[in-house]
């Protein structure tokens, strides 16, 4: 317990220099187990949450005290395991850990709980940049966020002074989230409820042949956007197709590429941690060539210090291209 209670101390050390430069912020990871010394364990802050997640082996009761102790002094704590052994009986958060809260992220409000319909947090932290840059870039423009959840990044974009936000995404109830996300904000954002896979070959003109041109869909015109976020899961499947991303990342992007206006960029991300950074890269701008629309740059973004990475090898790749 002792090695456990100092790495915990020397997380918790490096987070108080990272929340000087995160000014207005509330939702941070607090231990990333994996390069901090407990792989299968996480620990964030949701503004007035402690959310404790394991993927592998449960959580003692001595460790659990260890993490409120060490990194949740006056936080609620709630433990989410999500692994394949059970967490036993022991454990019950309060009941005010598990009621609606507010978290802030660079003076931008969003909608946290620790518990839902789905396994994932309404917030992923470690696209804190993604949602940095869509603040930063999007003054006066039209923004596309497919496969947006809870729309995080259109809420960005929108404080951030866009013109008009996407957020698309199949799943209602994340979409509500979106909606909740910009009324704290004050802002506006359309939620497109739609399968992003077929609304993107539409949007793109490419359309959609076969058999899966027959089902019933939301139909879209051919339009372009001036900020495109293309942010897939790792496998994307819908009644239009799947996308294997490791294998078949160009099916996403080409359509987004054809989906974003002259002069205008597009985010994409890969969450495959077994996927090589430059590898990947390679693909993106081979596929712009293909395409007709090669990019003027492209430029690699990294999550921010409370997700380290000793070797740069981020999990989470995240690029930027400008046409």
């Amino acid at each position: 317990m002792t090695e456990f209670t100092d790495a915990l101390r020397r997380a918790g050390d490096a987070r108080e220099a990272l929340l000087a430069q995160l000014p207005q912020t509330d939702c941070l990871r607090l231990f990333h187990g994996a390069t901090e010394g407990t792989p299968g364990l996480t620990v964030d802050r949701y503004g007035p949450t402690l959310l404790i997640q394991t993927f592998r082996d449960p959580l003692t009761e001595a460790q659990h005290d260890a993490i409120v102790g060490t990194l949740g002094e006056g936080l609620l704590p709630v433990w989410n395991h999500r692994g394949k052994s059970p967490a036993g009986d022991w454990y019950q958060p309060a009941p005010e850990a598990l009621a609606d809260h507010v978290g802030e992220e660079l003076g931008i409000r969003y909608r946290v709980r620790a518990r839902h319909r789905g396994k994932d947090p309404l917030l992923f932290l470690d696209f804190r940049v993604g949602r940095r840059w869509a603040r930063a870039e999007s003054e006066g423009c039209s923004v596309l966020n497919l496969f947006a959840y809870t729309g995080g990044m259109g809420t960005a974009a929108a404080v951030g002074g866009a013109a008009e936000v996407w957020n698309l995404d199949f799943a209602a109830s994340a979409l509500a989230v979106a909606d909740e996300n910009a009324a704290l904000n004050g802002v506006e954002t359309t939620q497109v409820k739609a399968d992003a896979i077929a609304a993107l070959r539409q949007l793109s003109g490419l359309g959609i042949r076969g058999r899966a041109a027959r089902r019933r869909r939301r139909k879209f015109g051919a339009r372009q956007f001036d900020r495109v976020v293309l942010d897939p899961p790792t496998w994307a499947t819908s009644p239009f197709g799947a996308v294997d991303i490791v294998r078949d990342y160009p099916s996403l992007y080409k359509p987004a590429l054809l989906a974003t206006a002259d002069g205008g960029m597009l985010l994409a991300t890969n969450h495959v941690s077994t996927v090589a950074l430059e590898d990947w890269l390679a693909v993106l701008r081979r596929c712009a060539e293909k395409a007709g629309r090669p990019l003027k740059s492209l430029e690699v973004i990294a999550p921010e210090a409370d997700f380290p990475s000793p070797d740069g090898a981020h999990p989470l790749k995240i690029a930027v291209a400008r046409l």
